[in-house]
């Protein structure tokens, strides 16, 4: 079989990681294949699209609705209003509904922004809680950074504190909706510095990575993993898949490592690591930081394995068996979280966006894993899903002369405990068939005996008297003479 064929599964074209809208940046299964750019664009008119047809359907039960009041109006013979009265009563009511529906399905982002405004005027007791030691860091951090662009920097930190201060009142709404402020909050904040700032786009980026620091930092526990969505849920779910899939080796997988050379082996553990650290990080750009130092691991375990540079085919495969090795936590979690917060233009290009397009595909792969994607028959994949068996480990005449004893010790156990297995389950088999057989015969034996019984009923009749002494009943005995008594002769 040719390592093409045996990539079916795993082979992602490079096309597909790139936007389907075609402007060439890096999609994102979580925005349905588009870029964060293109998936706003898409949003809003999806969104538009639906306030519009909410409105004509508002204004089609509106004229229904005064169309019937009309009518009922005339059958029942209600002249006594004119015409002009009739008509400046209908429209005023109509006036009134009207607005109201406008209200309703309108966006209230103009008067919000008022109402944001003057609330933030108002201290929050959020922003001036005690903070903790990582925030307060990160705020002089942030003073200490702003203070090198003088105007600029104040307007910029002015702008944040607003920020902040309005989501503080925001907290009710969706994680979406939320997420929609902080994405419309850094690209306004990104174009200002551009039109009115005339910031260069390299400082603009440095800037932009600062303020994703600052405001994320402070907003983490109320927008990571929230209540009101079911990241847990899917957190939960993709561990136990990966526990399940806990069987699954490398030569399944065509990954092109081997773990038996120290470097690699090295360098698969700290892959590993940087995957499980990704949870420990509050901002978006640092959780990145640690996919991409993860997946440098990986193409550097890769190169030295093949000693030539890694292809993106091998690292796919590859960065699948680390997260099935490393089962990381809050996966699901983590990548909403940075879909949702992050700066876009880091998902959108360069190596963050690449290599989190990846871990996304990956994750999606892991959740769509069948038989065939491993080239296994179905029966063997049920077998191994359940639990019931495990596949056959590497054998003891492939290692390598310089291979590892204790590793070699291990796959042997594993055999061993495989065998053991399958013997246990035979064992079991049989113990379950003889207990069925005893069980059989001991009915068997029971409708016999009832047969029997059935057959040859058994007749019980009451004792009979006990016999008495032979002359018990002889009241004769004083008549007979007495018995005989030795007499003693003289002779």
């Amino acid at each position: 079989m040719s390592l093409k064929s045996e990539r079916r599964g795993i082979h992602v074209d490079q096309s597909e990681l790139l936007c389907k809208k075609g402007c060439g940046y890096y999609g994102n299964p979580a925005w349905q294949g588009f870029c964060s750019k293109c998936w706003r664009e898409e949003y809003h008119k999806a969104r538009q699209k639906q306030i519009q047809e909410d409105w004509e359907l508002a204004e089609r039960l509106q004229r229904e609705e005064e169309e019937a009041f009309a009518s009922s109006q005339s059958s029942q013979g209600a002249q006594s209003l004119t015409f002009s009265k009739f008509e400046e009563k209908k429209t005023n009511e109509k006036t009134r509904k009207v607005t109201t529906v406008k209200k309703f399905f309108s966006a209230s982002s103009r008067v919000g922004a008022k109402k944001e405004i003057q609330e933030a005027k108002a201290p929050s007791p959020s922003i001036n809680r005690q903070t903790s030691i990582e925030t307060d860091r990160v705020s002089k951090e942030f003073i200490e950074f702003l203070k090198t662009f003088h105007k600029t920097g104040q307007e910029i930190y002015k702008q944040t504190k607003l920020f902040l201060e309005a989501m503080h009142y925001k907290r009710d709404l969706s994680i979406e909706e939320q997420s929609e402020c902080t994405q419309d909050f850094y690209q306004n904040v990104a174009e200002r510095m551009q039109t009115r700032g005339k910031v260069p786009p390299e400082r603009v980026e440095k800037i932009m990575d600062q303020i994703e620091k600052y405001i994320m930092t402070r907003l983490y526990k109320y927008v990571f993993c929230p209540e009101t969505t079911d990241d847990e849920k899917k957190d939960l779910a993709i561990q136990k898949r990966i526990r399940a899939l806990h069987w699954v080796t490398p030569q399944m997988l065509c990954v092109p490592v081997n773990e038996e050379i120290p470097e690699v082996s090295d360098m698969v553990v700290k892959a590993i690591t940087d995957i499980i650290e990704m949870d420990s990080k509050r901002v978006p750009r640092d959780k990145l930081a640690c996919i991409t130092r993860c997946s440098k691991h990986i193409f550097n375990a890769i190169k030295i394995t093949k000693s030539e540079p890694a292809s993106a085919d091998d690292f796919l495969p590859t960065l699948i068996y680390i997260v099935l090795k490393g089962n990381p936590p809050r996966l699901q979690s983590n990548i909403q979280y940075i879909t949702r917060f992050c700066n876009p233009s880091r998902l959108m290009t360069g190596e963050d966006g690449y290599y989190f397009t990846n871990l996304c595909c990956a994750v999606a792969f892991i959740e769509k894993l069948d038989a065939q994607s491993l080239n296994l028959s179905q029966e063997d994949f049920d077998r191994y899903m359940s639990g019931q068996t495990s596949p056959r480990k590497q054998e003891s005449e492939s290692w390598s002369p310089d291979a590892c004893l204790g590793v070699k010790q291990m796959y042997k156990n594993l055999d061993l405990l495989s065998q053991l297995n399958e013997r246990q389950e035979r064992i079991m088999n049989e113990a379950k068939k003889l207990e069925k057989d005893l069980i059989d015969w001991t009915d068997g034996i029971a409708k016999e005996v009832q047969d029997i019984v059935e057959k040859y009923p058994l007749e019980i009749r009451p004792p009979n008297q006990s016999v008495a002494a032979i002359d018990s009943e002889n009241v004769e005995n004083d008549k007979l003479p007495p018995p005989l008594q030795p007499q003693v002769y003289a002779g």
